[in-house]
């Protein structure tokens, strides 16, 4: 399964260039995205409409393990980027190994950071890169009660029956 829309990290920096050169509006967003629900969908969705391109950066099944616990990922990465690549608002896919995607975004250096609401508050991983240069980090809420976490749960409940 190939899309030439999931770029190696090495690679992204090329790929952006002349969209740069162009006055595109680059944004960013990164996450586990292990079971794709409507949640996702919708915040892909509002993501893309804060600018003209949006990449995605995805963690590595090493880094979702590391993140979320020896069961996860349930979908491994190649198939989890092949799922993204292929929807509507998403331009590009990027793998990366590290807990955050700091270097990735310091390559990147989008227009437009965007994270789940959840991190009001918190540090986010990249946003001095951001603001640094001129943009913005953006705080997207999620649709309560879709997440992958509450998926597995349920299907993890309707198995002990």
């Amino acid at each position: 399964m190939k899309n030439e829309r999931i770029i190696e990290s090495e690679n992204i920096k090329k790929e952006l260039s002349e969209l740069k050169k162009k006055s595109k509006k680059i944004v960013f967003t990164n996450g586990c995205f292990d079971i794709i629900h409507a949640g996702h969908i919708s915040y892909l969705n509002e993501a893309k409409a804060l600018g003209d391109i949006l990449i995605v950066g995805l963690n590595s099944d090493k880094s979702v393990r590391r993140l979320k616990g020896a069961d996860r990922p349930v979908v491994n990465e190649r198939d989890r980027a092949y799922i993204l690549a292929n929807l509507k608002p998403v331009d590009y896919v990027v793998i990366f190994d590290e807990d955050t995607p700091y270097e990735l975004i310091k390559e990147i250096n989008p227009d437009v950071l965007v994270k789940g609401a959840d991190y009001k508050g918190k540090s986010i991983a990249g946003s001095d890169i951001v603001k640094s240069s001129g943009g913005e980090t953006v705080l997207i809420n999620f649709i309560e009660g879709k997440s992958t976490s509450e998926i597995i749960k349920k299907i993890k409940s309707q198995s002990d029956i």
